[in-house]
């Protein structure tokens, strides 16, 4: 087991700078950039200009580039920079880094990036990191909790709809499954709103946030009945549509096992149906449902949750990179892909290490990786 484990990690690095170059290019290609943006701020035409901006220079990365007098008639490269002088052109592209060649900014990112120097945003004025750690707990909050109730319900569900197979209960919990999963998490999130969080009926729960205005006045227990207060209409919104998959592949995992010639041995010998289902059952159909873990919560720790924070204004990960792609904020961009991928290989990787602890009868190292 150490050699594949070993292995894993080793390959980790030629994937890492695969997804990177992969993102960089990109970028490289994507209409827009910083420079541009900055552009737009300093000549009026962008909407997101703000007075950080105004006056006779721009702030730019923690420095400051003044427009200077000079052939305004030259033409530039960058949509919207006729009328500034070269040299301040020159200046911003300094600023952002784009006065080197691409493979040498590529070189530069990842010899930062393996250290972990992530740098600063081009536009808020904060580290990467400062950032990252500002919106984790949110995601954190969302992907965990989100990624335990569909689990905790699902298995369940799954197991139960196996056992009374073709079933009335089977036949109306699947509707009700196949119709939650049909409908948008973002269309439930908004009747959500509506009806319970004073949109037109009631205002049972809050609208926005994980936390109270006076979180920090309340006793313990009182900060976690309001944080999981808060929870609420966020959760059901994103958990709906996810307790298809789990269920259904639960249900199919413990059928096909249920079916097998070992199921009616052990029933022949007189062992409980408890025990034959959890027994001897269990442990081989959940092997493919834990194999859909790291998907399930890398898609509920990240992307999965990006409108679900618009709608509840939930400052998470998932927001943070949207409005980074958006803004241009390459640095951001190229962190939290770099991040979420690092994580989600790592978590590929324990994956792989609980199927042996559930089933030790399989053997990695005999596997090529």
């Amino acid at each position: 087991m150490s050699a594949y484990i070993l292995r894993r990690l080793l390959l980790i690095i030629p994937t890492m700078i695969g997804i990177m170059l992969i993102t960089f290019i990109i970028v490289q290609f994507a209409p827009g950039g910083p420079v541009e943006r900055m552009i737009a701020q300093l000549t009026g035409t962008d909407v997101a200009a703000t007075a950080r901006f105004s006056g006779g220079g721009s702030e730019v990365g923690g420095g400051r580039a003044t427009m200077a007098p000079g052939d305004v008639s030259a033409p530039s490269k960058y949509r919207g920079a006729q009328g500034l002088d070269p040299e301040f052109i020159k200046s911003l592209e300094k600023q952002f880094g784009f006065d080197k060649p691409a493979p040498v900014r590529f070189g530069m990112l990842l010899w930062n990036y393996l250290r972990f120097d992530f740098g600063d945003s081009y536009f808020q004025d904060k580290s990467e990191l400062a950032l990252i750690k500002e919106r984790m707990p949110v995601s954190i909050s969302l992907g965990l909790w989100m990624t335990l109730i569909t689990y905790l319900i699902s298995i369940p569900l799954g197991i139960r709809k196996a056992v009374r197979d073709g079933s009335e209960f089977d036949v109306w919990t699947s509707t009700v499954i196949v119709i939650g999963y049909a409908v948008p998490g973002f269309l439930v999130a908004v009747f959500l709103i509506v009806v319970f969080a004073g949109g037109s009926f009631f205002q049972w729960f809050p609208l926005r946030g994980l936390t109270s205005d006076n979180w920090t006045e309340l006793p313990w227990y009182g900060k976690v009945l309001d944080y999981l207060w808060h929870l609420v209409l966020p959760m059901i919104a994103m958990s709906l549509s996810a307790f298809a998959t789990t269920a259904f592949l639960t249900k199919n995992s413990f059928l096909e096992e249920i079916r097998k010639q070992y199921v009616m041995t052990a029933r022949a010998k007189g062992l409980t149906e408890h025990r034959v289902l959890y027994g001897h059952v269990f442990r081989n159909a959940m092997l493919i449902v834990i194999a859909g873990f790291p998907g399930a919560f890398i898609g509920a720790f990240f992307a999965g949750s990006l409108l679900i924070e618009t709608i509840f204004s939930l400052e998470g990960l998932g927001l943070l990179s949207f409005d980074s792609i958006i803004g241009r904020d390459y640095p951001v961009v190229f962190a939290t892909v770099y991040i979420f991928s690092l994580m989600g290989l790592f978590i590929n990787l324990i994956s792989d290490l609980t199927y042996a602890w559930v089933d030790p009868r399989i053997d990695f190292e005999t596997r090529e990786v």
